[in-house]
């Protein structure tokens, strides 16, 4: 599962959910406080953490 955040047009608020990968492309994302739809998913840095040194 990945987390994704988007922002809501109609509330001005961000929220994050966390879904998988196949449940984001299918699906279209409501905003939980006013349940609206017109949201759009914000770009937000990420980073990985590995056992091995490279």
């Amino acid at each position: 599962m990945s987390e994704y955040v988007f922002f809501c047009e109609d509330c001005n608020k961000e929220f994050t959910r966390s879904l998988h990968m196949a449940e984001r492309e299918k699906d279209s994302v409501t905003c939980p406080y006013c349940k609206g739809e017109n949201v759009h998913q914000v770009v937000t840095a990420f980073s990985a953490v590995t056992s091995k040194k490279s």
